[in-house]
């Protein structure tokens, strides 16, 4: 039969007998019982916890996927500029003009 060996700190030691972390099933025990914030009821199991979850279109912090969205860029400048420009009088439009021209003509050179 052949034998294999770890080296520790300059050692050779024999790898059946050395074993750092034992491997055994790690458990995880059942949540305690608690009463949901969404409706009163009571959660008594892992498995009620997640449907009811489910339900109620809840999620838990922290265990939310962490799918990243590009948010929307809407160029809607054009419609906001028409709505302003349908809201304002005639004499409102014609003072906005005149800013815009005296403040273009004292910039140009």
């Amino acid at each position: 039969m052949r034998k294999v060996y770890v080296q520790i700190d300059g050692e050779l030691i024999e790898k059946s007998t050395y074993c750092a972390d034992p491997v055994a099933p790690m458990i995880m025990p059942d949540i305690q019982p608690y009463q949901s914030m969404a409706d009163g009821s009571m959660i008594t199991s892992r498995s009620h916890h997640r449907e009811h979850l489910r339900q109620h279109n809840c999620i838990e912090i922290g265990n939310e996927s962490m799918e990243r969205k590009a948010p929307q860029i809407t160029n809607n400048r054009r419609e906001i500029l028409q709505a302003q420009l349908a809201n304002m009088t005639h004499d409102q439009a014609n003072r906005i003009l005149s800013k815009a021209r005296d403040d273009l003509r004292f910039t140009r050179r």
